[in-house]
């Protein structure tokens, strides 16, 4: 679970927020840290699973003063749903094409034998 935490802290000096900076960032758990607010007086971190108490802690002992001011869930953002797109329009069955060839015709002729020849089998 994602959490983004604003904590505010004194910082007089450029020195002072390069510290601040340091220290949120090398923490456990911490993904972005990044100062916020008018003044440029807070850090907003955002990470999984970070211990604010502990966080905490180490900036008061490098910076003498340090608060909490808000601790929240980061909900990440669901992804979008598709859209159903229509049904494509049913395509037409593909062309049969039939090629057909004359037909062969054979042509035979009954031809008389002018003279018969004689058969002696039949």
């Amino acid at each position: 679970m994602k959490q983004k935490i604003v904590i505010k802290v004194s910082m007089h000096c450029s020195k002072c927020r390069t510290e601040a900076l340091q220290v949120a960032a090398v923490a456990y758990g911490v993904n972005s840290v990044a100062l916020h607010g008018p003044e440029k007086d807070k850090l907003m971190i955002l990470g999984e699973g970070v211990d604010v108490a502990c966080l905490t802690e180490a900036l008061r002992k490098k910076l003498c003063h340090a608060t909490v001011e808000i601790v929240e869930e980061v909900k990440e953002p669901s992804p979008p749903t598709p859209t159903p797109t229509p049904p494509a329009p049913p395509t037409p069955p593909p062309q049969i094409i039939y090629c057909q060839q004359p037909p062969q015709f054979e042509c035979f002729r009954v031809v008389a034998d002018p003279s018969p020849a004689p058969c002696t089998i039949m």
